[in-house]
């Protein structure tokens, strides 16, 4: 399996394919990443990838795997990324 792009990698190649230096590439990726941070809590959208929405996780009973004994796990909010279609169709082709 081949290793995930880098940053600077991810940068370099949207400055090659926008015509723009790769210092504007970063900072573009990074207020893309200051925009999700901010919005998350009303769904921020990247179109075409899918988008951060923000889920209430209810309480429930576990189990530890090493003791056998039920634990409580307490009720939290959690953050998650849902893939879109269109990401999922070209990513593993459409049926």
């Amino acid at each position: 399996m081949a290793k995930a792009l880098s940053k600077s990698q991810i940068a370099g190649a949207l400055a090659d394919k926008a015509g723009i230096s790769k210092k504007q590439a970063t900072e573009i990726l990074e207020t893309i990443a200051d925009l999700a941070y901010k919005n998350a809590k009303n769904t921020f959208t990247l179109p075409g990838l899918g988008k951060l929405v923000l889920v209430n996780r209810a309480a429930r009973v576990g189990r530890n795997p090493a003791t056998g004994a039920t634990i409580n796990i307490p009720a939290k909010r959690v953050v998650k990324f849902r893939v879109a279609k269109a990401a999922k169709d070209a990513i593993l082709g459409a049926k």
